[in-house]
């Protein structure tokens, strides 16, 4: 399968607790550099997150927009980047086990050149940089799950 995939110890509700963080989003996505602003009410549908790409002083602003979601199993993005289109980001959460969460992301074009690429290119080619953002994601999640239980001690 060319998407890209990551298994976190975890629950799917503390997993998509990091993804309804926006202010984590430069954290993890691969070329997002700084937030400028989350809308109130991230992630509900048609909320935003502010933000730019690159280096600076080469970087670019722009947004990316929750198009669907469902908590804690699905979160689906639009992601632009003017003048180079725009590309629709699924983030699908799956309880594999108790407390243990599969994360598959897909992405494909939706707007600009990259439309041009059959859609099967077009996937081996974001493979790696997205698994490498699944990667960044799921140490924030472990992160966050081992700072919980430090915080609350063993039980």
């Amino acid at each position: 399968m060319l998407d890209a995939e990551v298994t976190v110890p975890v629950d799917p509700g503390q997993a998509f607790a990091v993804l309804a963080d926006g202010w984590l989003y430069s954290s993890w996505v691969v070329g997002a550099s700084h937030i400028r602003q989350v809308d109130p009410g991230w992630p509900d549908v048609g909320t935003r997150i502010h933000h730019s790409i690159g280096l600076w002083p080469l970087n670019a602003r722009d947004v990316t927009t929750v198009r669907d979601v469902d908590p804690p199993r699905m979160i689906e993005l639009e992601a632009r980047l003017w003048p180079f289109g725009s590309a629709r980001i699924m983030l699908e959460l799956t309880e594999i086990h108790p407390h243990t969460t599969h994360i598959r992301m897909t992405e494909h074009a939706m707007s600009g050149p990259a439309t041009l690429l059959p859609s099967q290119l077009q996937r081996v080619s974001l493979k790696p940089r997205n698994q490498e953002s699944l990667s960044r994601l799921a140490a924030l999640i472990v992160g966050r799950a081992d700072e919980s239980y430090r915080a609350k001690g063993p039980m």
